[in-house]
């Protein structure tokens, strides 16, 4: 089996986790889309498990990379977090799908614990890159301050796209963070 054949079954399950969820995903119904056998997913993902973790992993490891480089992007917080919020603004518009690892937070107990650890991970990649913003915006502020803040902005931006997905209207999306904006959340 070929690592093109691993990547295409890692994109079909992250699209079909990111529209329903770790529980919706099916060996069986990503076999039929990718155009192989079920045993040739289990070749490469002997469990669900195993796939979700793969996934999990990717997507934090995807996101660190990309914040590393808007961090060095670009000093200006404003635009650092109109950008940061835009990511989970594009998971809406593309046929209203959700942050992998938000929508699996909410199936958290039924995930098996090398996914939690990787879902886990991402929450901690998020609010460590927000301390660090943040706190370069604002040196004065404590670390348990600033720890704080960036969990709240990481919980409100997952909510606000929740909230979003659950209306089928992206505008709202950017309703909640316009006013997470104006109260200060973002620093």
């Amino acid at each position: 089996m070929s690592t093109d054949t691993r990547e295409t079954i890692m994109q079909a399950a992250r699209a079909a986790v990111q529209s329903h969820g770790y529980n919706a995903l099916s060996f069986r119904e990503l076999a039929k889309e990718v155009g192989i056998k079920s045993a040739s997913v289990h070749y490469h993902f002997p469990t669900k498990g195993d796939l979700a973790a793969a996934l999990a992993s990717q997507y934090t490891d995807e996101a660190a990379a990309f914040f590393d480089a808007l961090r060095a992007s670009t000093q200006d917080h404003a635009q650092r977090m109109a950008t940061y919020t835009a990511v989970f603004r594009r998971a809406l518009e593309n046929d209203n799908r959700m942050c992998l690892c938000g929508i699996m937070s909410a199936e958290y107990d039924d995930l098996p614990a090398a996914v939690r650890v990787q879902v886990d991970r991402f929450t901690a990649v998020n609010t460590r890159w927000l301390v660090e913003v943040l706190g370069e915006r604002r040196p004065q502020m404590k670390p348990k301050a600033l720890e704080s803040q960036a969990l709240a902005i990481f919980a409100a931006i997952e909510g606000a796209q929740l909230i979003a997905r659950g209306r089928a209207d992206v505008k709202s999306f950017d309703q909640v963070i316009a006013a997470y904006t104006a109260a200060g959340l973002f620093g």
